[in-house]
């Protein structure tokens, strides 16, 4: 069985249990269901507090901005946002967070440009950022939509997404910030591929050379060490998100043997502490290296997750956000509630 029809299956049984919910959607209690291993009672209410949170500052064209000193990007905090929704086991017709879902769709669905590219002009000033994170939203999203009409119209946009991003690549094989300058960079080059990987699985029509151009990319931008320099090009020092978001993709490719991705592993597990912070960018770091040991079943998964919502639950504001990362409270609070639902094994994409 496919992972897309898995997930079908998966999201029909539980939009079923929640197919009784409340009209106010973010005052309802959360549905009844049978807890995975790791998810404490206190888990469960620290997700339920976060996802409240996300359905109360959304805006009512549907759309999450985040609130810090980087910027706003609606895309690409939408499409976190929505990401964080969807694991909950909601879609755009069914679940307690359905309405948020479904104006996060259409929200992004009317920001598809001529070119193919998801944005929104000025208010993303690096848009192939919340392109690529739109494109992972949406085709998850494509993945249990129910009404055949509104399946099309997803379809149509991730094929002109998919268009873009590959019109877009690099000659090294890598993506930045914007989509016509030429240049690439490892974290705008990482999103890319998780998105292309997503709209491939639900059927969207991608470039074999794209992707195998975009893994070299990653391949040639380890060090030594077997972290991830900022650029293919030149010299630089190995980064610890950057390396724990490569893993994450040999993974999603199936490729857990890969001696890169064993390398980028064990350097991650040297330098990320689940229990601990790191100096910039620790957020991020943990959206990729969580993802990377739930999806290969990594033995340190269990110890990893304890810790990890150990820290993340003590970090935790009373209203139900996250943050801490310096970039914002929706950032902070998708990503957490992400790593926090890994276990409900929901979205194709993260699922073991």
């Amino acid at each position: 069985m496919s992972h897309g029809a898995r997930f079908k299956i998966v999201v029909s049984i539980v939009s079923l249990a929640c197919h009784c919910a409340l009209p106010s959607a973010y005052a309802q209690a959360p549905p009844k269901r049978s807890e995975p291993k790791g998810i404490t009672a206190k888990t469960r209410a620290a997700i339920d507090r976060g996802l409240s949170y996300l359905a109360r500052v959304q805006g009512r064209q549907g759309i999450w901005s985040n609130r810090g000193g980087f910027g706003n990007y609606p895309i690409a905090m939408t499409s976190l946002a929505g990401l964080a929704m969807l694991m909950d086991g909601n879609t755009s017709t069914q679940g307690r967070y359905a309405p948020q879902v479904d104006r996060a769709m259409k929200f992004l669905m009317n920001s598809v440009k001529k070119s193919g590219m998801i944005g929104r002009g000025a208010r993303e000033s690096r848009p192939m950022y919340g392109h690529g994170f739109s494109m992972l939203f949406l085709s998850q999203a494509y993945g249990m939509e129910e009404d055949p009409n509104r399946a099309k119209l997803l379809h149509g946009i991730l094929r002109q997404a998919v268009n873009l991003t590959s019109k877009s690549q690099s000659k090294r094989g890598g993506w930045i910030y914007t989509p016509d300058s030429g240049g690439d960079e490892g974290s705008v080059t990482i999103t890319q591929v998780q998105a292309l990987r997503a709209a491939r699985n639900v059927g969207i029509t991608v470039p074999k050379k794209v992707i195998d151009d975009a893994m070299n990319y990653i391949a040639v931008s380890q060090n030594s060490d077997g972290g991830i320099r900022y650029t293919a090009s030149g010299r630089g020092p190995s980064r610890v998100p950057l390396a724990a978001a490569a893993v994450c993709c040999w993974f999603n490719a199936g490729l857990y043997d890969n001696p890169r991705a064993k390398r980028a592993l064990a350097y991650c597990k040297q330098h990320l502490k689940p229990g601990q912070s790191i100096a910039g960018h620790d957020y991020y770091a943990h959206l990729y290296y969580a993802q990377a040991l739930y999806v290969s079943d990594d033995p340190f998964w269990d110890e990893y997750y304890a810790k990890r919502r150990d820290l993340l639950l003590t970090q935790q504001q009373p209203d139900g956000s996250w943050s801490v990362d310096a970039i914002g409270d929706v950032y902070d609070t998708a990503i957490a509630l992400i790593i926090l639902q890994l276990p409900y094994n929901q979205l194709p994409i993260m699922q073991q």
